[in-house]
C-alpha cells in the first residue's frame, strides 16, 4: 500500500500548477445528504482569485431533495427569496490531490451569506458548532467511520438503464472475512486504497462483507471534522473510482433483503493532556472500566438516540436495515462488545471508545457525528446516570425500540427540545423539512411490490 500522502498546502499547490503538475482544482462542499457539491476552477485562476475571495453558489443546494428537485417548505432558500448565492468560503487545511484525476487538487469550503455570517444549517458548520461547544468543556473528539458498500459488475449505466434490478454482484456469495473473497475484486479496492493515501488519508484495511459484493475500507481514525471530511471525499471518490473501472457500487442503507449497508461510527475524548478521559481505572468490561465522563457521555447517547436517529437514518430507505437478527441494531441499549446494542463499547485504556451501530451507508457524517458529540454533551451536563449495560441479546430484550420509520424518526425530531437546545430552531425545521420532503415523495411512489402484488391478483 502506498504512503500516505499529506494534504497539500497553498505553496505546494502553487508550485505544482507553476510546474503544470496540477492544472485543475475543485472547491467542493458537502450538502444535507452528504454529497460534495462545487465547481472545477482552472488552477491559476483558484489561486488568483478564488483561495482568497471564495466562489458562490445557488443556495437552493441545500433546499433540494436526492434527485435535485426544488422542493417548498425551506426557509433558508425558496422561490420566495429569489434562489440567491451563498458564499463558499475555502478551507486550506482540506487542500488535497485527487490522484483518480489526473492534474486535480481539490479543497472543501464553509458556507457563509452575504454578510459573512456562516449558513446556520450547512451540515459542516452544524458539526463545527457542536464541536465548539465540546471545547468549551475541554475536550476534542476523536471518530473513525467505517463504511460498507456493495460492489456490482454493471456499470452505473447500465443500472440505471436496468432501473437499478437484476444487477451482478461481484462476489456470489458470503465473503465476509475472506481472502478469496476479497482477490475477485482486489483491482478495484486496491485502486480506491491506493488513490485515498494519495489524497492524504490513511487506510487501515479492506474486508469482505456478508450481502454477495459487500466490501468496507476503514480508515484511520482522526479529528472528528477530519474524518468527516474525509469521509465524504471517500465516498464520492470511490463511485468516481468504481465508474473509471466499468462497474459501480453502493452505499444505500438497503440494498435488498439481505444484510444493509453499515456505516458505525467510534467515537471518543482527548482532554487538554491528550488523554483519553473515558477510561477508568479498572481491566476491559468491568463497570470501573468506564469514568464518569464516559459514564454521563454515554447515558446522554441513550437518552437522546430516538429524538436524533433523523440525524443518523435520514432516508426511507434507512430504516429497511433495522430487523432483528440482522447486526444492525434495533434496541437502544449499550453493552461492552456487544454487536446487538446500539452502542457498543470497545478498548480499554487509551483507545476506549463507543461505537454507534445505527446509522447506514447513506448516513451524513457531519450530522450523525454532530448529534454525537450534542447528546454526550447533554449527558455531561445533566450528569446522566448510565443504565446497566445488555449482557445478552439486545434484540430479545426489554429495551426501547429504535424508531421502525423515517415518519417515526421524524416526529420524535419534531417534538424534541433537546434538539431545539443543542441545534436551533432553524436546524430543526430545516431537516424536518427535508424529512417531510422524502415522506411525501414515497407515499406518492408506486412501488414494484404493490404492482407484483395488485395488477392481477387484487
Amino acid at each position: 500500500m502506498a504512503d500516505r500522502t499529506p494534504p497539500l498546502s497553498v505553496d505546494d499547490l502553487r508550485a505544482l500548477v507553476a510546474d503544470g503538475e496540477i492544472d485543475t482544482v475543485v472547491l467542493a462542499f458537502p450538502d444535507m445528504q452528504g454529497r460534495l457539491q462545487g465547481k472545477r476552477f482552472a488552477a491559476p485562476f483558484f489561486l488568483d482569485e478564488v483561495l482568497e475571495h471564495g466562489a458562490e453558489g445557488c443556495d437552493y443546494l441545500l433546499a433540494v431533495d436526492p434527485e435535485m428537485n426544488t422542493v417548498d417548505g425551506y426557509a433558508a432558500s425558496s422561490w420566495s427569496t429569489g434562489y440567491g448565492d451563498f458564499a463558499l468560503r475555502p478551507d486550506p487545511a482540506t487542500l488535497r490531490r485527487v490522484p483518480w484525476h489526473p492534474g486535480t487538487a481539490l479543497l472543501l469550503a464553509d458556507l457563509a451569506l452575504r454578510d459573512g455570517s456562516p449558513v446556520g444549517v450547512a451540515p459542516r458548520g452544524i458539526l463545527r458548532r457542536q464541536l465548539e461547544r465540546l471545547a468549551a468543556l475541554g475536550y476534542t473528539a476523536h471518530v473513525g467511520t467505517e463504511l460498507e458498500f456493495i460492489v456490482f459488475k454493471d456499470t452505473y449505466e447500465q443500472a440505471w438503464d436496468a432501473g437499478y434490478r437484476g444487477l451482478t454482484p461481484v462476489n456470489q456469495y458470503n465473503v465476509d472475512y475472506s481472502i478469496l473473497g476479497t482477490g475477485r475484486v482486489e483491482p478495484l479496492l486496491r485502486r480506491v486504497r491506493t488513490e485515498m493515501a494519495g489524497a492524504g488519508m490513511t487506510v487501515e484495511s479492506a474486508k469482505g462483507e456478508c450481502n454477495p459484493g459487500q466490501h468496507e475500507i476503514a480508515f484511520r481514525y482522526d479529528e472528528a471534522l477530519t474524518t468527516c471530511d474525509h469521509h465524504a471525499v471517500y465516498k464520492t471518490g470511490a463511485k468516481e473510482i468504481a465508474a473509471q473501472e466499468g462497474v459501480s457500487l453502493t452505499f444505500m442503507a438497503k440494498y435488498n433483503d439481505r444484510e444493509g449497508n453499515s456505516c458505525h461510527i467510534h467515537l471518543s475524548l482527548q482532554d487538554a493532556d491528550g488523554r483519553n478521559p473515558f477510561a477508568g481505572d479498572g481491566p476491559p468490561g468491568s463497570p470501573d472500566s468506564l469514568s464518569p465522563v464516559m459514564r454521563h457521555f454515554l447515558a446522554g447517547q441513550l437518552a437522546a438516540l430516538r429524538e436524533f436517529c433523523l440525524l443518523h437514518a435520514p432516508n426511507i430507505n434507512s430504516y429497511k436495515r433495522f430487523q432483528p437478527g440482522s447486526f444492525a441494531p434495533t434496541a437502544v441499549a449499550w453493552g461492552h462488545d456487544n454487536r446487538t446494542c446500539a452502542l457498543r463499547v470497545v478498548g480499554h485504556g487509551p483507545s476506549l471508545r463507543f461505537e454507534n451501530r445505527l446509522p447506514g451507508g447513506d448516513v451524513n457524517p457531519y450530522l450523525a457525528v454532530a448529534a454525537l458529540v450534542a447528546a454526550g454533551i447533554h449527558g455531561i451536563e445533566q450528569r446522566l446516570e448510565l443504565p446497566d449495560p445488555c449482557t445478552g441479546n439486545a434484540y430479545a430484550g426489554d429495551h426501547d425500540h429504535v424508531p421502525t420509520t423515517l415518519r417515526e424518526a421524524a416526529e420524535l425530531w419534531e417534538g424534541s427540545d433537546l434538539a431545539r437546545a443543542a441545534f436551533g430552531e432553524d436546524v430543526v425545521a430545516h431537516y424536518l423539512n427535508m424529512a417531510r420532503v422524502e415522506l411525501a415523495a414515497y407515499d406518492a411512489a408506486v412501488t414494484d411490490w404493490e404492482l407484483r402484488r395488485s395488477f392481477e391478483r387484487l
